[in-house]
């Protein structure tokens, strides 16, 4: 099965439809399978006078409240049934993370089949409740968490009547950028262990390498920010992704995905036509009578591997000749026991 591959625009549009669709366009070259951004309004996500995180203080005015940072990024209705019909046309899934009942509603209205929750709502009863009842497809990013709110935030998912089978969960870190001593990408293993579900991985590290390692330990999903650029102004943009980065990682999975192949060890088609350049058969190391027996002394091993296999030695030693042998020519199969 194919990884799902999200591209994460998120709030890097910074409030333009124009952007929002370069964006689009961007993630649709790339080859990813979807492109999401986020659905809120900034009355229901946050108190008014709350403080920005530290990553956006950096990347934004920091005198600016959070409220008034993201009621600049929101998207209505209209501009989402824009973007939905842009992303029909360019051939790529459209995406929004909800971050209050108002925008669940809102997605669900325009028919979205995949919800993804976002870290920080992983320990919101309500919110989770409300998904879960759905009964659609969900990502569940799990930043910030422990393997007892997993299990908590997926109990109430089923519960609320989403089946375990369409819910992959992302192990995350939601630092900006994700220090690589951070990452611990293991932690994905221990979740897919401990509850039997679809894993993936939610990036924020700089560069593209965790991505394709997650990829390698069998993420099914993998979620990765990009911008247009990354020294716009905005929140995210630093730690985003650029196009050809985006399409770059997108290629080394698609990559990792035919390399990683089936469980069975055998001879590929490709290199099945090496086997007799590059394997031995037994061969006589000196002229030969016939009637001498054969051993260390007279035979060996050279290539082409088209005669007696090394592996039949003990089998062919002690034997007498049934004929005589030139130096170098392969000993017939009849000198096996």
């Amino acid at each position: 099965m194919s990884v799902f591959i999200i591209a994460e625009a998120g709030v890097n549009h910074n409030g333009s439809v124009d952007l929002a669709k370069k964006l689009i366009d961007a993630a649709s070259i790339s080859g990813a399978d979807a492109v999401k951004f986020q659905t809120f309004k900034a009355e229901n996500l946050v108190v008014k006078n709350t403080q920005k995180a530290d990553y956006q203080k950096q990347t934004t005015d920091a005198s600016e409240s959070q409220f008034d940072m993201i009621k600049k990024l929101e998207l209505d209705i209209d501009t989402h049934k824009e973007l939905i019909a842009y992303c029909q046309k360019e051939d790529i899934m459209f995406l929004s993370t909800p971050f209050d009942h108002e925008s669940i509603n809102l997605l669900s209205d325009l028919g979205l089949q995949i919800f993804k929750i976002p870290s920080g709502e992983i320990t919101n009863l309500p919110y989770l409740r409300h998904i879960g009842s759905l009964g659609k497809k969900v990502v569940l990013s799990t930043g910030m968490s422990n393997l007892k709110e997993v299990g908590d935030a997926l109990n109430i998912l089923i519960n609320a009547g989403t089946s375990k089978d369409n819910i992959t969960v992302l192990h995350a870190n939601t630092m900006y950028p994700t220090p690589m001593e951070d990452v611990n990408l293991n932690a994905m293993l221990t979740i897919q262990k401990e509850f039997g579900v679809a894993v993936g991985y939610s990036d924020h590290t700089l560069g593209i390498e965790v991505d394709i390692a997650a990829v390698a330990m069998g993420a099914s999903c993998i979620e990765k920010h990009f911008t247009l650029d990354k020294t716009m102004d905005g929140p995210d943009h630093k730690a985003s992704l650029e196009p050809e980065e985006l399409k770059s990682m997108v290629g080394a999975i698609r990559n990792i995905e035919k390399a990683l192949g089936s469980s069975e060890k055998k001879p590929s088609p490709s290199e099945s036509v090496n086997i007799d350049v590059a394997r031995k058969s037994i061969v006589a190391s000196q002229s030969i009578k016939k009637g001498d027996k054969l051993s260390s002394k007279n035979i060996t091993t050279k290539r082409p591997g088209d005669g007696i296999s090394p592996m039949e030695w003990n089998r062919v030693v002690g034997v007498a000749a049934s004929k005589n042998y030139d130096e170098d020519e392969m000993i017939q199969e009849q000198e096996k026991i």
